[in-house]
């Protein structure tokens, strides 16, 4: 043991006696890391980082640990700021240690505020206690942080495309010679060539991102497990200040990691509904070119962490049988995701007030479907959040003609992107017009893919009464209101007999979930 070891572990024993701090503590409770010490002491917690070099991460010093300290406490202020407190310098001795005293520090630790463990995500997910709808608050948070932090400089290293396939290099060599299977040994190597593969297509894409500011800052490490619901808001913390190459990623690698770990825990509709608010949020459609590839990397990272742990000294039984069903678990979901998944093109259809938006929502989180909404994208090209209003009228403003032709060439794209990405697609817009219909229809066509519209009914009173409801909640994107619905009553084309239509009745409860599903089993890779 170094002397800075030494040091430490006679610090921590000291920490452990309620009567060290300078606040009332009942009792303390330790727990270690392989990279650190957090002690648990009354409203507060203090992780000690441990005087290690580990190459990818160096502690090795005390100036090192100070200023690693600053940076958690920077880093995590972002998304927690009243959560990650200070940094406290520790003077005196090892054995009588003075919190923020006078003397020459010894040691350093962040202080935290301590928040009740059981309201972590994680823990919550695994009491069936995560509603689906926090994913909305979690990916709003998400898309403003994204939003909010600093970009990479264009000729700077992290994010680009050596920089982003050398770990995913490493990881494949580090992991494998903590296989013995030669079925596991297999299932790496294909792994592996198909990232190589992916990485050869996606690497023009990796650097023009690169290039057009999507590396940024990011919290490096989100996951359920650094996820906690506190207050009733999102707490996101723990995020990685060791490493830059790790923390400045492109923001699709964040939300891959997100949504990779919300499908390891078997929550693939949490996942869905995340991913879809966040895309909401950010318009960031194009980046689902590499949310594949993302993920498959993130769950080999979660892989090599588990083999890592196999390989050490001391692992009881228990937590090594553990240690490689989570290797074997991560190795499982990254080979499903380098596997092709059904696509399909769905458009909406239907007044305003006939629920297309509502009903479509349990849709996208079965099927995995990525939904496009007019109402949104309408006004990012107005340069308008999607809560701001615009009250001109039928034929005005950001609902002129020509703001009709523009929306529907964005959705357009959109979609076709989407689909170029690997996805399915739900565009969600009124498509009262045969030939905006057709135009979509032409698409499918043109990619060889299932066509289907979803034709969303309800009686006109009842369309106007929900039509008040969303008015006066005023939480919405659609500006749609009583004069919208007349002249959509008035100048709509019907859906004719040639055209794919499964028709959904928004006053019943249940879907028509086997036609959907068929049209989604016609666009399976094998079939086509």
């Amino acid at each position: 043991m170094t002397d800075q070891q030494d040091i430490q572990h006679r610090l921590i024993e000291a920490l452990k006696r309620p009567d060290a701090y300078p606040h009332p503590v009942d009792d303390v409770e330790c727990i270690e890391t392989h990279i650190s010490w957090v002690l648990l002491a009354g409203d507060y917690a203090y992780k000690f980082k441990k005087p290690l070099d580990l190459g990818f991460l160096d502690f090795s010093t005390l100036e090192r640990r100070r200023f690693f300290c600053e940076e958690e406490l920077r880093i995590n202020r972002r998304l927690a700021p009243d959560l990650y407190q200070a940094v406290v310098a520790f003077s005196g001795t090892p054995d009588a240690p003075r919190f923020d005293g006078a003397g020459e520090p010894f040691e350093y630790a962040v202080r935290m505020a301590r928040f009740d463990r059981e309201r972590e995500m994680d823990k919550l997910l695994e009491r069936g206690a995560l509603p689906i709808e926090w994913m909305d608050e979690l990916a709003g948070c998400v898309a403003a942080f994204h939003e909010r932090i600093p970009r990479a400089e264009p000729d700077s290293d992290p994010g680009t495309p050596a920089a982003v396939y050398e770990p995913m290099e490493q990881n494949f060599e580090q992991l494998r010679p903590r296989l013995s299977d030669p079925r596991r040994l297999d299932q790496l190597d294909r792994i592996a060539r198909w990232t190589g593969q992916a990485f050869e297509q996606l690497f023009d894409t990796i650097a023009e991102r690169h290039a057009r500011g999507f590396v940024r800052e990011c919290h490096g490490d989100m996951h359920l497990g650094n996820m906690a619901h506190v207050d009733g808001r999102v707490l996101v913390f723990d995020g990685i200040e060791f490493s830059e190459r790790l923390r400045w990623i492109d923001i699709m690698s964040e939300i891959a990691f997100v949504t990779m770990d919300l499908m390891d825990r078997e929550a693939p509709a949490h996942a869905h509904r995340f991913l879809n608010a966040w895309l909401e949020r950010s318009g960031d459609y194009e980046g689902l070119r590499l949310l594949r590839f993302y993920q498959v990397y993130r769950a080999m990272v979660r892989a090599k962490v588990s083999g890592i742990r196999l390989g050490q000294e001391g692992v009881a039984d228990a937590d090594r049988r553990k240690a490689q069903s989570r290797c074997h678990g991560y190795l499982d979901l990254a080979e499903s995701l380098t596997r092709p998944v059904p696509r399909a093109l769905f458009i909406n259809h239907g007044f305003s007030g006939s629920g297309k938006t509502t009903r479509s929502q349990p849709l996208v989180e079965r099927f995995g479907l990525i939904r496009i909404r007019s109402d949104v994208e309408r006004k990012r090209l107005s340069g308008m959040d999607s809560r701001e209003r615009d009250t001109g009228g039928v034929g005005s403003g950001i609902y002129s003609e020509d703001m009709d032709v523009r929306t529907y060439n964005r959705l357009a794209a959109l979609a076709r992107n989407v689909l170029e990405s690997g996805l399915p697609v739900v565009v969600d817009a009124t498509f009262l017009e045969r030939a905006r219909r057709d135009r979509f229809a032409a698409l499918a066509r043109e990619l060889e893919l299932p066509f289907c519209i979803l034709d969303y009914v309800a009686p006109e009173p009842v369309l106007r009464e929900r039509i008040r409801r969303r008015q006066s909640a005023d939480r919405d994107a659609s500006d749609a209101g009583l004069e919208v619905l007349a002249h959509q009553l008035t100048n709509a084309d019907p859906l004719e007999a040639d055209e794919p239509v499964v028709t959904i009745d928004t006053r019943r409860d249940d879907l028509p979930l086997a036609d959907i599903a068929r049209c989604m089993d016609a666009g399976r890779p094998d079939k086509a």
